[in-house]
């Protein structure tokens, strides 16, 4: 494919800029992640095992997340150097409350946010499910929930709670919940269910995923360090696209010893199959690609349901020096 030679060829490119930076003394970094380790981290983690991040004179620590774990209050309060979010609420949200942080990168074009339901049961669509019960986390209710009720009617009378537990959803048929595009519908199939997956991207949530952050201070007073990270935080998503997923997958295990090979290759598959990081604005400018036009139809769809201020200046939210970079593009067609 011509898309995966350009992102080989990218891969080969950045790894030897950053060798440049191997004889420097190591800047040790920590990195949050917004959940257990699992495919979804996996070109952090093939940073850290293949030597990309030390290479680019970074010695990188990464903290996973879980349900107890805000890594972005963390970041915030000067305990991480850098954290992934999963979406572009949290950066909008910062800048709303005048929290000095700021996003850098948006590694996945789509967010991998899903809606699962049985096969059968005449819920094939978003809009099929108005008026029905919905089991959702408290995190997802100020989260991409909003979006269904701009844009399908959807109301909180719908949420019934969910526990990040499957047996609820595999004991009723008639059950919908949230999920994750490379995680549960693996875990539905494999307990014989045929699920119904609804990826709020492919309908028009157009939020970002994987988002990098870091404090303001830092991008202003170490560009260098963040352009760093950036540069090989990429380099690792494309290795662990295009090479051998082999290295980051023995350290997810090593952090999370529930993930498995079968989970981890499914993930990595759908990544690769929906064009999570290398579709939209990425196919032309390059891996962490993020546009003010794609920041701006976010805010406003979520100002107009009263979210923000429509008066809020949501360019605080991010910035775009570290990104679109030459050595982030890929040749090929998307």
């Amino acid at each position: 494919m011509p898309l995966m030679r350009g992102l080989r060829r990218l891969a080969a490119g950045l790894a030897a800029a950053l060798l440049s930076h191997a004889c420097l003394a190591a800047e040790s970094i920590t990195l949050g992640t917004d959940w257990r380790a699992q495919a979804e981290h996996g070109g952090y983690y093939q940073a850290v095992a293949t030597g990309l991040y030390a290479k680019a004179g970074l010695e990188v620590t990464i903290r996973q997340g879980g349900p107890q774990v805000n890594h972005s209050q963390l970041l915030a309060a000067g305990r991480l150097d850098f954290s992934a979010v999963p979406n572009s609420f949290i950066p909008l949200n910062f800048a709303q409350a005048n929290v000095p942080v700021v996003a850098v990168a948006a590694i996945f074009q789509k967010d991998p946010a899903v809606l699962i339901a049985h096969a059968g049961q005449g819920n094939n669509a978003l809009e099929d499910l108005r008026g029905k019960k919905i089991m959702i986390s408290p995190d997802t209710r100020i989260g991409f929930w909003r979006f269904l009720k701009a844009k399908y009617g959807y109301s909180d009378s719908q949420i019934a709670p969910y526990t990040f537990n499957l047996a609820p959803f595999l004991a009723d048929p008639a059950a919908i919940q949230q999920g994750l595009l490379s995680s549960e519908p693996f875990q539905i199939e494999r307990a014989g269910k045929k699920p119904v997956v609804m990826l709020l991207a492919d309908a028009g949530y157009a939020s970002y995923s994987s988002v990098i952050m870091t404090s303001r201070e830092r991008v202003e007073k170490q560009p260098d360090l963040v352009q760093r990270f950036v540069d090989a935080s990429i380099a690792g998503w494309i290795s662990y696209l295009t090479g051998d997923p082999s290295p980051a997958n023995t350290l997810v295990k090593k952090d999370n010893p529930d993930m498995t090979d079968d989970l981890l290759a499914f993930g990595r598959g759908k990544l690769i199959e929906h064009g999570m990081i290398t579709s939209g604005d990425a196919a032309a400018q390059g891996v962490g690609a993020m546009t003010e036009a794609r920041w701006r139809a976010f805010f406003d769809v979520m100002a107009a349901d009263g979210l923000y201020p429509k008066t809020m200046d949501f360019r605080e939210a991010y910035t775009t020096t570290f990104i679109g970079k030459p050595q982030h593009r890929a040749g090929g067609p998307r």
